[in-house]
């Protein structure tokens, strides 16, 4: 059975703009259909685009994906992860929060040498948006 086609930039967008107002402090957080839509859209796009099995990308309770070429991960813990929480992934993804503010604040826990995702977020189709990059209050 053939997985889902590839994900398109708009659908991407689509997938982020209801969690905006929450993620800059302006609204509630989202249902959780919402935010999970949110999450499982932007983690899969990223490993469509940076398509490999060398690190383990993990927002739970919603997602985990392989991604970036190198060394294939077969069985248990693959030795490149990176977890996070949902609010801190989309802001990731977004902009509106770099990789350095994300892992110096603890709010990433990125283990092995391949692990670190600097220069692939925010995500292409979503960099240079200034709506993205408002400054969302800690949560």
């Amino acid at each position: 059975m053939a997985g889902p086609g590839p994900i398109p930039a708009d659908e991407l967008r689509a997938a982020l703009a209801p969690t905006a107002a929450w993620l800059a402090g302006e609204a509630d957080r989202p249902t959780r259909a919402v935010l999970g839509a949110a999450v499982k859209t932007s983690a899969r796009w990223l490993a469509q685009q940076v398509p490999g099995r060398s690190v383990e990308v993990r927002v739970p309770p919603f997602v985990a994906v392989q991604c970036v070429p190198g060394p294939r991960h077969t069985r248990g813990t693959p030795p490149n992860v990176v977890e996070t929480d949902p609010a801190t992934w989309l802001r990731l993804v977004t902009g509106a929060l770099t990789w350095a503010e994300a892992v110096g604040a603890g709010r990433v826990s990125a283990s092995g040498n391949r692990a670190d995702l600097s220069e692939l977020l925010p995500l292409s189709p979503l960099r240079g948006d200034t709506a993205a990059r408002s400054r969302p209050p800690e949560s």
